[in-house]
Order: structure tokens, then C-alpha cells, then sequence
């Protein structure tokens, strides 16, 4: 940067003007899934508690608000990570994550002890640094950060390992995904351009392609024989699932085997895009509570937090980058 003193008069207007609003919508799960597996277990509190995926979390944290500067970030939560009206429209929907059926609530999904033992923790800790957790009964994150991208009023960052949310992506309304599956290092934007040019399809067309393609990891077999590349063939022809379960039914513009597979997969397709799709419309809204500089009272909490569990630096880290980010956006 430049001395303030060989700068023009433009430029120190355009530094003093408040930033633009920003809301960076946190898949939680993923998050903190990331952290556990990233920080080494050795890493624990005086007592010897595991506090790595807590720890790991805020030092994730710091580093997306330092990097894309947010006005306001909302930690969304699984309040129900296998919802029932899912599950009864495919019954094999995450199946093989299951470890527990629970009759009157959530089944129990399959996480490493030490791991959701810190589960308290990491929602301590993100109440500590001003981080509002947002998480609706009988629904997923995914679905809370659907209805919060879809209803938000300004630029959305959504932050995730999970390409189902790249169906989200819209470049008119300046929601674009934070995709973290490659590791922190190695984060990547991704725009409409970059669903294109990675699956031949619009972020709108993504969950029909999902639907087709189907995802082993969360049980949904798709429609047997229709790997990425038909899907992706379908839709830039057809547009849509609608369209191109119309065009086989009249048996016209795919070939007579994509057209079998197709009308083989009849019953998965009147239920499947249920499934693919988040929600868009859950009776909820962003609180309007922007980053903010802690005051003495609360450092001196997260301080205490800090120490009592051992999470050092990350935590320093934590409150330090959501204060400069509060102050970038006065």
C-alpha cells in the first residue's frame, strides 16, 4: 500500500466509505467435521478433553473473515441432519451414517466420540466471539442456508464442503459458495461460470443434475446407468427434469437406452428432487446482528473460555479478525 501521502483525495474518500454488507453463512457441520480431522488429537484441554475440531473451528473462522471480510456471519446448525419427511420419500438417505434409530426424534448419526463431546464447546465458543447459531427442527443446514441465501438482502458467501449447495449459486443476486473441499489452503469461489465449467450445467439446473447423477455419500442412487456427462447432456437439451421425463415419455430426443434407464427410474423421480432440493421458505429470517468489536466484558469471557479449555491463539485469532472486520464495516 501507499503512504497515505501519495494517495489522491478519491482514494482517502473511497477508504473512509463504510464497506458494503456482506453475509457469510457458515455450514457448521462441515466446519467443524474439517477441524476434527485437521487439527491433531493431541491437541487437548488441561484435563485432557479433545478440543481440536473447537479449536480447529476458530482458527477456520478467522481466516474466511479475514479473507472475504463478512459484515455479518451466521453459524447454521443441523437441528435435524437426517429429517424424517426425507427419509420416508427415500428410506436409504444416509443410511449407512446411522448408528442409532430414534423413534421420537433425530436418529443418531455417526461421529467420532471425541468429537461430539466438543460439540457444547464449539457452540460456546461461537456465542463468545458474537456468532449467532441458527438451526430449524426437522431440517438440515443446508436447508437453513437456503432460506437465509434466498431471503438475504445482500451479497451471500456460503461456506461449505458440500457441492449439493452449489445449487444455490447465483451470480445476479451475488451468492456464490466458499467451496472448502480441497482444504483451507486451497478454498475455491464458485460462481455460475464455475459450475458450467465443471458439470456442463446452470447453478438452477444443478439439483436436477444431482438428482440424476445421485450421491452415494448421502444414499440417493440417482437413476441407474446416468453418470454426469448424460445428465449433463439431458439437461442442456431438455432444460430441466421436467422436460426430460416428458421427452421420454414421448420418447423423443434421447436415445432409445438413456430413454429405458429414464423411464426405469420413474418412482426415484417423483420423489427424488423432494430430497435433492434445500429448502427455500422455512419460516425464519438473518438476524440483523453484524460483526462486532467485543466489549472489555466479553474478551475478557472469551478470554476466560480460552483459558479453561486450552484453546490458546485460535481463540485470540478468533475475536481479533471479528473485530477488524467489525470496524472495516463502520
Amino acid at each position: 500500500m501507499r503512504p497515505v501521502a501519495d494517495r489522491g483525495p478519491t482514494a482517502l474518500y473511497a477508504e473512509s466509505m463504510p464497506r458494503a454488507d456482506r453475509l457469510m453463512l457458515l455450514d457448521t457441520a462441515s466446519l467443524y467435521f474439517r477441524a476434527f480431522y485437521g487439527v491433531p488429537d493431541k491437541v487437548t484441554a488441561p484435563d485432557g478433553s479433545p478440543i481440536n475440531a473447537a479449536r480447529g473451528l476458530l482458527d477456520i473462522i478467522a481466516k474466511l473473515v479475514t479473507l472475504y471480510e463478512p459484515t455479518h456471519v451466521i453459524a447454521c446448525w443441523d437441528d435435524d441432519w437426517r429429517p424424517q419427511w426425507r427419509v420416508d420419500l427415500i428410506p436409504s438417505y444416509k443410511t449407512h451414517r446411522v448408528v442409532e434409530v430414534v423413534a421420537s426424534g433425530p436418529d443418531v448419526e455417526e461421529i467420532p466420540d471425541p468429537l461430539e463431546a466438543q460439540i457444547p464447546l464449539i457452540r460456546e465458543t461461537l456465542a463468545a466471539i458474537g456468532i449467532p447459531i441458527i438451526g430449524v427442527a426437522e431440517h438440515e443446514a443446508d436447508d437453513v442456508i437456503g432460506t437465509l441465501a434466498t431471503d438475504a438482502t445482500m451479497p451471500v458467501d456460503i461456506i461449505t464442503g458440500d457441492r449439493d449447495l452449489f445449487q444455490l449459486v447465483d451470480d445476479a443476486r451475488d451468492v456464490r459458495v466458499i467451496y472448502t473441499a480441497r482444504g483451507m489452503s486451497n478454498l475455491e469461489i464458485v460462481t455460475d461460470a464455475t459450475v458450467v465449467a465443471k458439470y456442463g450445467v446452470l447453478p438452477s439446473q444443478y439439483a436436477d443434475f444431482a438428482t440424476m447423477r445421485g450421491d452415494a455419500s448421502d444414499g440417493l442412487p440417482g437413476v441407474a446407468g446416468v453418470g454426469e456427462k448424460t445428465a449433463a447432456t439431458l439437461l442442456q437439451t431438455h432444460s430441466d427434469l421436467t422436460g426430460i421425463r416428458a421427452a421420454a415419455e414421448e420418447g423423443e430426443g434421447m436415445s432409445a437406452g438413456v430413454r429405458t434407464k429414464i423411464l426405469a427410474a420413474s418412482a426415484y423421480l417423483d420423489v427424488a428432487p423432494t430430497v435433492v432440493a434445500v429448502a427455500t421458505s422455512l419460516p425464519i429470517s438473518a438476524p440483523d446482528i453484524p460483526l462486532r468489536v467485543l466489549d472489555p466484558a466479553e474478551v475478557d469471557a472469551a478470554t476466560a473460555l480460552a483459558e479453561k479449555w486450552n484453546l490458546g491463539g485460535s481463540m485470540t485469532r478468533a475475536v481479533a479478525a471479528v473485530s477488524k472486520a467489525a470496524l472495516g464495516a463502520d
